[in-house]
């Protein structure tokens, strides 16, 4: 086990469930669709309309919240050395949220997410002291070293869905998620978290580990 000392700057466990609801499980996508609303609208790209010189409306789509909000904490790390502790607030919080919604889609919980409350996944970040402990010019190219963690993650993800399914196969027969399938897709959100903690949330220099622990 990670201890504190030597744990990564960002972390994520999931309580594992004795038991989950077959009813609730054969119907997560229907059920989900409210909450899925909430996140898109809280992290989705925005919309300029202009019109042309014809006299026609054009719809163009703006970068993302989150996009948004890594590119300029990168200009305030390497112009200010300084991470605005409300942008790491506001991050950690929809992350918790994200990874809430993530947990019930891959049913790895019966419980509907929250938009506060903890529940039964437990993501932490650490705040980062810029001064001490990050390469100022460093976030210039984060985003461009992480790329065969991106790779990874594509086939990852991909295996991730169909372990996800298998498991919605075995929760309508048996009531329980194998174990197995439940720490494979609790390993890969956990990769993937460490990613975005590296190349966008610019928490930490530390690269990331090939790893799912």
């Amino acid at each position: 086990m990670t201890t504190e000392s030597n744990a990564y700057a960002a972390r994520v466990e999931v309580d594992y469930p004795e038991s989950l609801d077959r009813l609730t499980t054969f119907f997560r996508l229907i059920w989900a669709i409210p909450i899925l609303v909430i996140l898109v609208l809280l992290s989705a790209a925005g919309q300029d309309t202009v019109v042309d010189e014809a006299g026609e409306v054009i719809t163009t789509s703006g970068s993302s919240i989150t996009t948004g909000l890594a590119v300029a904490t990168m200009l305030m790390i390497v112009f200010r050395e300084k991470y605005p502790r409300w942008w790491f607030d506001f991050s950690l919080q929809l992350a918790r949220f994200g990874a809430r919604v993530g947990a019930y889609l891959g049913l790895l919980t019966d419980r509907y997410p929250s938009t506060d409350e903890e529940q039964a996944v437990h993501l932490e970040l650490d705040y980062p002291d810029v001064k001490n402990d990050l390469n100022r010019w460093l976030p210039l190219v984060k985003w461009l070293l992480a790329l065969p963690h991106y790779v990874a993650l594509v086939f990852l993800f991909v295996v991730a869905v169909l372990a996800v399914l298998a498991a919605w196969f075995a929760i309508l027969f048996t009531g329980r998620y194998p174990r197995g399938l439940f720490d494979f897709v609790v390993g890969v959100g956990r990769w993937a978290l460490r990613v975005e903690a590296y190349a966008f949330f610019l928490l930490t220099d530390e690269y990331p580990p090939f790893s799912l622990r």
